[in-house]
């Protein structure tokens, strides 16, 4: 074979295993934009919660995010002046499908259902959260009727 074939065919190999990268880092660059923009339309669903604070009436809170805290400090979704409560008491999130209650090394612990949270655990309706005196009743997915019972309500005692 005369030097000038080899070279057309190395350039058209060449050319080929660039084409076929360039297609290849396409089709992945497209699917992770497929996949991020169902990821970002994915929506969490709604949780609501009774919380009593002591022997305070019961107030409805209503929330569509994804991670809610609990505790006495005033930036927590679940602001309560319970004094049995830590600042950063338990938090609530969604992942894997499902709505998990985990302690945050709170000094008098968290309760679920009457036992002690150790580790993370999947809450389902009708769920009672002890914290300190504070009780919280667990409703999934329930719908917002009321938009005076936000997630901007604060509880005090």
């Amino acid at each position: 074979m005369s030097g000038s074939i080899v070279l057309a065919f190395r350039l058209a190999l060449a050319l080929a295993l660039y084409a076929f990268l360039g297609w290849t880092l396409t089709t992945l660059w497209r699917d992770l934009q497929k996949q991020a923009t169902s990821l970002t339309t994915r929506r969490t669903p709604g949780i609501s919660l009774r919380v009593r604070a002591g022997s305070a009436a019961p107030v409805l809170k209503h929330f569509v995010q994804a991670e809610i805290t609990i505790g006495r400090d005033p930036t927590c979704d679940i602001f309560t002046s319970d004094d049995t409560i830590s600042a950063r008491h338990a938090r609530l999130t969604y992942h894997h499908a499902q709505w998990w209650l985990e302690d945050l090394g709170s000094t008098n612990g968290t309760r679920l259902n009457g036992q002690a949270v150790t580790t993370a655990t999947v809450l389902t309706n009708d769920d009672e959260i002890t914290c300190g005196t504070t009780t919280l009743v667990v409703d999934i997915a329930a719908q917002v009727s009321d938009a005076s019972n936000s997630n901007t309500q604060r509880i005090t005692e």
